[in-house]
């Protein structure tokens, strides 16, 4: 399930059958006097970028679903609003960079552009008359004046700051525009595939790009119309990430295998094995540097990222891989070799950036000296050319999205605490104190003080994995309070002992703590499929469709909260979206007599509808597998397979222009709810896509979520 940002609603559509319920007037218990708005309130920072020249650097901020860019300038770095955007109006703010010459920030505004549904709509959250569009624009940070420079996603500035190009929509190919705005965008030029990942050669005369073909891809060099676009060693393969050498002569990129083959047995795990290409670009010739073992630990990311190449120092590709179980980063030679390992330990590696000198990683890293540091997030520094990692932050907080300004001395980044939301922060990169430059913009009324500090626990499942989570619990004497299981989504994500670098989840973590603070305790579990805890974790057997193997650590948190003394055993709900409301149904159904309630948002409810995901539309090949066996095994994985076994009452959410989970998966579960008298209510959120786009979505949503708990828990009924 691929999650994108959070913000959302104002239409819904809320119905109950069998049951109403009413939902107004629960006796709240003492001393519980923040509102959900109050939580939902903090701004929330992400898109950092910084200046390749100079001492800037940038960030877009959204604030209760008005987006903007904001910029902090050396030697102050005194934050300054860049764009007036004054809505809550959907419309999404990314791929923020600056032009080299310091003079304009690059930037898209607009929806859900993915290239698996090239000819969807741009989503309306909004439901205006007037479809919006996905758009590049450029802003002068002298006059702050945004032009729009065309429709498009994926922006890159020349490195003379005068043009950028960007994949125009819906078709993906390659248009360019003036970086001022002054003439209308118009297509670079022509390729038969669908282009991606553009990349300005050092001198600016030549972009490479990424052609893909469905089956395979190439590298291709675009340099000018009277000159044809090279394609470096073309094969069957899927080519990807092409990165240009410092002094434009060269061009490494991954390969993986082409889509193709006998078919696998998609009940299990395979090895995608993959490699390191090098290309001169004046010959066309080229040779693998490196090779990736062929094993599951080896394999290229199946579950979202990808390995990050980039050219370093020392004539040295750096790259991420899972090879020792945990994603690191590690170097090797153009010319070949053994790669050599730059941070070893028990940790996962994230968020990289390169120092201008191309000397210096700067990571985010799930370790450190506190307790608890596997589920924060702190920064570290290492050199490419040897030595081991240096800490640059630490303690009880959580340090991500590192960038370093382009004189090499500033390091800016986002920082989070149990109890502080997501701020960003800069300082000397050679330093240890750290500049706050946006909590002026935290809301008077923000509850820091009433939100608890999550305790790190761990309990273990039916076949003695180790489950690690955040328990939220309030000290304030209540005796006996529901409890609540968190189950995030992705499955990709872990959840933290902070608030988190993902808006969808730094939600998720705001409604936490308001449960806590409501008469309730919360136990978020990071179940087996999670990052954070190595590979094998990460790609478990019998995954979801595959045998839900996942939901014994569900169920152990459960059971977990059945024995703390202060939780009611006979009160326990689940919520959770995408992945999670998928495991939140599935716990419904299998578990009634556990889980007495449930808020599913967004959730997969049958896998078998998924099956041709996996061999393509139409299913029509001779070599396939008993496809009989397969829809067993997916139907037996899925919510609607115990749905006679489903009791308790749901609250089940989505917005119906879903391009992650059909809306299908909802209607379809509605009518098998009714159909065995279980009490359930919805909420259709017209126009919205699986990370909502807008604030008052959100807002009404986790605020009915709330709601629909304390009815169920807290409530007299009687």
């Amino acid at each position: 399930m691929r999650h994108r940002s959070l913000q959302v609603l104002g239409l819904y559509v809320l119905t109950s059958c069998v049951a109403l319920f009413n939902t107004a007037g629960y006796a709240q218990p003492p001393g519980q006097n923040f509102s959900m708005e109050q939580v939902l309130g903090y701004p929330f920072p992400s898109g950092m970028t910084a200046s390749p020249n100079g001492s800037a650097f940038a960030w877009i901020l959204d604030e209760r679903g008005v987006r903007n860019i904001w910029v902090a300038q050396g030697p102050d770095y005194q934050p300054r609003l860049l764009t007036r955007y004054s809505q809550d109006s959907g419309q999404e703010l990314s791929n923020l960079s600056f032009s080299h010459d310091g003079k304009y920030l690059v930037y898209v505004r607009g929806g859900d552009h993915d290239a698996n549904w090239p000819e969807t709509l741009q989503p309306d959250p909004n439901s205006s008359p007037v479809q919006p569009q996905m758009q590049v624009w450029a802003v002068s940070l002298t006059t702050g004046e945004p032009q729009v420079l065309g429709d498009g996603d994926t922006p890159a500035i020349s490195p003379d700051g005068q043009r950028v190009a960007f994949i125009h929509l819906p078709e993906n190919s390659v248009w360019w525009a003036p970086i001022d705005g002054s003439q209308k965008a118009q297509r670079l030029f022509f390729d038969s595939g669908q282009d991606s990942d553009l990349q300005w050669s050092p001198d600016g005369k030549a972009l490479a790009f990424v052609s893909g073909r469905g089956d395979h891809s190439f590298i291709g060099v675009y340099r000018d119309n009277l000159t044809p676009i090279q394609y470096l060693l073309p094969s069957t393969a899927n080519d990807l990430e092409p990165r240009w050498s410092p002094d434009g002569t060269r061009i490494a990129f991954a390969r993986t295998p082409g889509d193709g083959g006998p078919p696998q047995s998609i009940l299990k795990w395979h090895s995608v094995p993959w490699s390191i290409w090098v290309a001169d670009v004046k010959s066309g010739t080229g040779q693998r540097a490196w090779r990736s073992p062929d094993t599951l630990r080896g394999s290229f990311p199946q579950q979202g990222g990808d390995v990050d190449l980039q050219w370093v120092a020392g004539n040295q590709i750096a790259f991420i891989s899972q090879m020792d179980n945990w994603p690191h980063l590690y170097v090797v030679s153009t010319k070949g070799g053994q790669a050599r390992l730059l941070t070893p330990g028990g940790f996962q590696v994230g968020g990289v950036a390169l120092s201008p000198d191309r000397k210096y990683l700067v990571y985010s890293a799930n370790t450190g000296s506190t307790l608890g540091d596997d589920d924060r997030r702190h920064l570290y520094r290492v050199s490419v050319l040897g030595g081991a990692p240096e800490s640059i932050t630490r303690g009880d907080r959580s340090e991500w999205s590192p960038v370093v300004t382009g004189d090499g001395k500033t390091l800016a980044f986002i920082e989070a605490g149990a109890k502080q939301p997501p701020l960003v922060m800069c300082g000397k990169l050679s330093g240890s104190s750290w500049q706050t430059l946006d909590s002026g913009l935290l809301p008077t009324d923000f509850p820091t003080a009433d939100l608890v500090v999550p305790k790190l626990v761990s309990f273990r499942a039916s076949d003695s994995l180790v489950i690690q989570g955040q328990l939220f619990e309030k000290n304030d004497g209540v005796a006996k309070k529901p409890g609540i299981i968190f189950v995030h989504g992705g499955p990709m994500r872990q959840m933290l002992l902070t608030w988190h670098n993902m808006d969808y989840y730094s939600n998720a973590y705001a409604v936490n703590q308001y449960l806590a603070n409501h008469g309730f305790i919360v136990l978020s579990v990071n179940y087996r499929l999670s990052t954070g805890y190595g590979h094998d974790f990460h790609y478990p057997a019998h995954w979801g469709p595959t045998g839900a193997a996942e939901y014994k650590d569900v169920l152990a948190g459960a059971r977990f909260l059945q024995r703390d003394p202060q939780v009611d055993a006979k009160r326990i709900g689940i919520w959770g979206g995408s992945y999670g409301g998928y495991l939140t149904a599935l716990a419904l159904a299998r578990n009634s007599n556990i889980f007495k309630a449930g808020v599913d948002f967004h959730g997969v409810h049958d896998w078998s509808m998924f099956l041709e995901d996996w061999f393509g539309k139409p299913i029509q090949r001779y070599q396939m597998p008993d496809m009989k066996a397969l829809m067993k095994v997916f139907w037996e994985s899925s919510p609607d397979s115990d749905i006679a076994k489903w009791k308790s009452p749901v609250l089940l959410i989505q917005g119906d222009d879903d391009r992650n989970v059909h809306f299908h998966q909802m209607v379809d579960l509605v009518r098998r709810l009714q159909l065995q008298h279980v009490p359930y209510r919805e909420m259709v959120i017209p126009n919205e896509i699986h990370g909502f786009l807008r604030y008052h979505s959100w807002l009404e949503a986790d605020q009915a979520t709330a709601d629909f708990f304390a009815q169920q828990f807290l409530h007299d009924k009687n």
